[in-house]
């Protein structure tokens, strides 16, 4: 029985990278303003690579559930420099599963992630690319050049994050690592069989090893509407993070109990010490109920912890699919397809 898996078949060098092809998956979420011009955008994209290093390319948008026209634009697109999926997904099932949807409908060797806000420069994926093919890189991804538009306090949160799930993990999650991201076919290869249903992709990225370069930018505003991660769902998505990729909130919480068993045994040899000095009772109750507080709250606390790791083990058990697919529909471009190819439309 083997525990590993052997992707070196899929190794590309500049020779053959280009036979393999690029997908380029984007998520959709009420991205219906936008969508168009992206879309555009990417099709300059394509016919660009295709002239540098003869690259095929391929978009897959995944709508995740969108309360807008964003699905039905999408089915109007244009296959002209580059071929089009549309995989609709039943419901919203986040972002996560959106991205894993796209991989495992991605029919190209490479993959690339991008958002579909317009916020990831579109013009930055030939420098991707350019690593990938040229300098032999596997794993491709972009960071946030600074933060100083941001305010102190979430500076503050995103390092303590990083530092928090790089507690003792042998794989590092680069600091401000995003989800914009290219990966090779073999890296790409080595994503779809890591099994978990809990998946967090910058840490799952990062894990599967192969050299890996970074590549700063920075992001441009939003093409249109407002962002719908709020400050609830940039923590739910940090505790999702945490719990799934890492198990730096038990040590934690081992260290902590450790830390109050060290205080409170200390303070029991002070109270000790002056019974014996001094031979009289040390009056306790303002200390008694500020440690029965502080000792209730803590255990509350890793009750929690561990309950998060516990409802991670009661997902995975379950083994429910990830997603969903309601509709599946693709369209060939003219350049890498017979004449009477047409498109395919199925419901999965």
């Amino acid at each position: 029985m083997t525990l590993g898996s052997d992707v070196s078949r899929l190794s590309t060098n500049t020779a053959t990278a280009a036979a393999q092809g690029l997908s380029i998956v984007v998520p959709l979420y009420n991205e219906a303003a936008g969508l168009g011009l992206l879309h555009e955008r990417l099709g300059a994209l394509a016919a660009a690579l295709r002239q540098r290093y003869g690259l095929a390319c391929e978009v897959v948008y995944v709508d995740d559930g969108s309360a807008d026209a964003t699905l039905s634009i999408a089915r109007g697109l244009a296959a002209t420099a580059l071929d089009v999926q549309v995989v609709s997904l039943s419901r919203n099932f986040g972002k996560e599963a959106a991205l894993m949807a796209g991989l495992d409908h991605a029919r190209r060797g490479a993959v690339m992630f991008m958002d579909g806000d317009g916020q990831h420069p579109p013009d930055l994926v030939g420098k991707l690319v350019g690593h990938w093919i040229d300098d032999g890189y596997d794993v491709v991804y972009t960071a946030k050049a600074h933060r100083d538009n941001e305010s102190a306090l979430r500076r503050l949160a995103v390092h303590g994050f990083y530092a928090l799930i790089n507690w003792g993990a042998r794989q590092k999650i680069p600091e401000d690592a995003g989800d914009f991201r290219l990966l090779s076919p073999r890296a790409a290869a080595a994503l779809r069989q890591l099994p978990e249903r809990n998946r967090f992709f910058k840490g799952l990225a990062s894990w599967i090893g192969f050299r890996q370069i970074r590549v700063d930018y920075e992001p441009a505003p939003r093409a249109h509407g407002i962002t719908t991660f709020s400050a609830g769902r940039l923590v739910g998505l940090s505790i999702e993070g945490l719990t799934s990729f890492s198990v730096a909130p038990l040590r934690f919480a081992s260290l902590l109990g450790v830390l109050l068993a060290t205080v409170a045994f200390l303070f029991g040899l002070s109270i000790l010490w002056e019974t014996w000095v001094s031979g009289k009772s040390v009056p306790g109750y303002p200390s008694l109920v500020v440690g029965l507080m502080t000792i209730g709250g803590v255990q509350l606390i890793m009750i929690g912890i561990v309950g998060e790791y516990i409802g991670k083990i009661l997902s995975e058990l379950k083994a429910r699919p990830i997603y969903f697919v309601a509709e599946h529909s693709e369209k060939h471009a003219d350049i890498a397809t017979s004449p009477g190819e047409s498109e395919r439309t199925a419901a999965e």
